[in-house]
């Protein structure tokens, strides 16, 4: 099976279009446990990348400048590099691309 990567972009301060709204960290770590519970995630990496800290990584860096440029509002969910939500995300499209990956369900 081919590993899906899950990328969360976010910082520590939350969005100013997003007040309320958990921080990028939290939402991370919700999106990871929740991926964790409905699907077999053992090809599923976890990356979460602070836009005011990004590593020394060229296209971390290049999509932060688009995220500058676009006025995008974070968190940004991305999987295998595809971006599926932006600001507050909601499940459903994060499960939808999943489900295009091909990752398999838990077994209840």
């Amino acid at each position: 099976m081919n590993e899906i990567r899950v990328t969360v972009y976010g910082a520590e301060q939350i969005c100013a279009s997003c007040v309320g709204a958990p921080g990028s960290r939290d939402t991370f770590e919700w999106l990871q446990a929740s991926i964790n519970r409905k699907y077999v995630a053992d090809t599923v990496w976890f990356e979460y990348i602070d836009i005011d800290q990004p590593p020394n990584v060229e296209k971390h860096q290049l999509f932060i400048q688009q995220m500058v440029e676009e006025e995008l509002l974070y968190p940004i969910v991305l999987i295998n590099d595809e971006m599926v939500a932006e600001g507050i995300p909601r499940l459903k499209p994060i499960y939808q691309a999943l489900d295009s990956h091909g990752l398999q369900l838990q077994k209840k």
